[in-house]
């Protein structure tokens, strides 16, 4: 039984002030969700009933490829983290018990399944196998933001797989991401599934899958058969025209001139006829100087996988002690190892002098100093592929991620196998992760309109709502509430809007807001004409329907939308 005279639906008609993101506005309005503190958000009832329908089609899609369902705590004892080298992570919650035990919450559950496995897996006959659960994970997010996309505390499907080698390991890979493509179809999402870089999961190889909308905090370089997230896409850059080139490098004035702007400004030139060059200091306290174009932005996810590690930018103090002012540095007799973006060419470039107030000009790479080359820079909008079509950048939330592990986890927690000639080897890990929360904000954000929400209907709370516009105990009552029957009787999600002390106006304007598919009125004047007025959340069609028809013509206009 589910009508609003005794349930917590607590709408507003205004957003909270710091709300950017629509799902952020339309969660909290709608009486979905609340924040308890920074990052830490609380499910009410109606928004809760969307995370357990997103929940039921994950179980669905998970079971139906042999994946097996189980449960494992977020509270974990630290060293299996710290034989992985996560223990550090700075986003790990750490703590201590009362015996002053190391303890850890968990973002991800890849070591305590790994310890799972190597405790009770021993043969090759044991393989393959597929695990998940459901299950709350703690995350010390330095930012959160937009409500219930990046917070502190999440609820998150993760899944591992575990194989005897690399063939096995790409099965199961495939048999996960078919069923990631299932889920958010049946949830009713756009969404891209992209390449991405491996991050603190390690491994050889990974893919998100990206729901796209102006929140998303994440960028998408498309193109025909290409999609990767921009963290690791590579593109072909925009050509640029240069300068003549010098039989050698010149030195040039540029008095104050500290920016590619106006140093462009100044010589005459385009902004990616300069050498940008931005010095960083690794783990083991090498300076580096790295090029990219004047007119490019440094990637520095590409920038710490090639050099094996993340990287630091440069003091002002360590700059001017290796190389020269800053402001006016450049590769020319700099002295220190030096990545030049492999999209850079051609002579004639600008660089800075390594000397106060001045730039050198006919600079020519590989001539003048020397280089490694290397992709370190960010696509950007209108880089071409490898097959010339024009690529763009979109805006997307990441709403599910996939990883090929290798043996990442089980070589260091001691998941090995013994395989048919009896030699011991370790098993081969994926790992595979989803989360409901952004799925229903994803929803949210790409459906909304001026008036709300606009729910699909796999994953509404209730895919009905019904508005009684009467008065408490008069016949509009009573019709809604024997309408509000037939409907569960046909097995139809039903909410009855039956608050007393609720106007026509008020209770219109919160169905619109609340979302749900199909919205069936009672009224004074239908109901004289023995009707109600059905209305379709998405697409505003409305109809009057004789009220003896009403449920079984609201199950076949839920079914057509559905």
């Amino acid at each position: 039984m589910t009508r609003l005279s005794d349930y917590l639906l607590p709408t507003l008609k205004d957003a909270p002030a710091d709300a950017e993101a629509a799902s952020h506005k339309l969660l909290v309005r709608a009486g979905l969700a609340r924040q308890l503190g920074t990052g830490l958000w609380t499910w009410l009832p109606a928004g809760y009933r969307s995370i357990k329908r997103v929940e039921a089609i994950i179980r669905e899609e998970m079971d139906a490829i042999g994946c097996l369902e189980m449960l494992m705590p977020v509270l974990q004892p630290a060293e299996p983290w710290k034989r992985t080298g996560r223990y550090g992570i700075e986003e790990l919650f750490r703590l201590r018990d009362r015996r002053e035990a190391e303890l850890v919450l968990a973002m991800t559950h890849e070591e305590a399944v790994t310890s799972h496995i190597a405790g009770d897996v021993r043969s090759y006959r044991d393989l393959p196998l597929m695990l998940y659960h459901l299950q709350t994970k703690e995350r010390d997010e330095p930012r959160p933001r937009a409500g219930v996309l990046r917070t502190r505390e999440f609820t998150m499907k993760d899944a591992y797989s575990f194989d005897r080698d690399e063939a096995g390991l790409d099965r199961s890979y495939q048999l996960q991401a078919g069923a990631y493509e299932r889920i958010f179809e049946r949830c009713g999402l756009r969404f891209y599934a992209v390449e991405s870089d491996v991050g603190i999961m390690g491994g050889s190889g990974a893919h998100e899958f990206m729901a796209p909308c102006a929140a998303g905090e994440n960028e998408v370089a498309l193109a025909p058969g290409y999609a990767a997230n921009v963290e690791v896409a590579s593109a072909v850059a925009r050509t640029v025209e240069l300068p003549e080139p010098l039989p050698e490098p010149r030195s040039v004035p540029t008095p104050g001139l500290t920016t590619v702007d106006a140093v462009a400004g100044e010589l005459g030139v385009a902004p990616g006829a300069l050498i940008k060059a931005m010095p960083v200091v690794t783990a083991g306290d090498e300076l580096v100087l790295v090029l990219v174009r004047g007119d490019h932005r440094l990637n520095e996810v590409k920038l710490a996988n090639h050099l094996g590690a993340p990287t630091r930018l440069a003091r002002e103090d360590e700059i001017e002690a290796a190389i020269g002012p800053v402001g006016f540095i450049g590769p020319v007799g700099a002295g220190v190892r030096t990545l030049m973006d492999e999209a850079i060419a051609g002579g004639g470039l600008v660089t800075g002098a390594n000397e106060p107030d001045a730039h050198l000009v006919g600079v020519e790479p590989g001539r003048d100093f020397r280089y490694e080359t290397c992709d370190v820079r960010t696509v950007e909008a209108g880089d071409l592929t490898a097959a010339g079509d024009p690529i763009e950048i979109e805006a997307a939330i990441e709403v599910g991620n996939i990883f090929k592990l290798g043996t990442r986890y089980s070589e260091p927690l001691g998941a090995t196998y013994l395989d048919p000639d009896g030699v011991e080897r370790p098993i081969v890990m994926g790992s595979y992760g989803i989360g409901p929360a952004r799925i229903v904000a994803a929803a949210v954000e790409q459906r909304a309109d001026e008036l709300g929400i606009c729910w699909p209907s796999a994953i509404a709370p209730w895919r009905l709502h019904i508005c009684s516009l009467g008065k408490e105990g008069d016949e509009v009552s009573a019709a809604a509430a024997a309408l509000y029957d037939g409907c569960v009787a046909a097995g139809i999600e039903t909410l009855l809007d039956d608050r007393d002390g609720a106007g026509p106006g008020e209770k219109l304007t919160d169905a619109e807001l609340l979302g749900c598919p199909l919205r069936v009125t009672v009224g004074r004047r239908g109901l004289a004409d023995g009707v109600v007025e059905t209305r379709v959340r998405a697409s505003g069609e409305e109809e009057r329907v004789p009220l003896a028809e009403a449920p079984a013509r609201a199950g076949e206009i839920l079914e057509g939308i559905g």
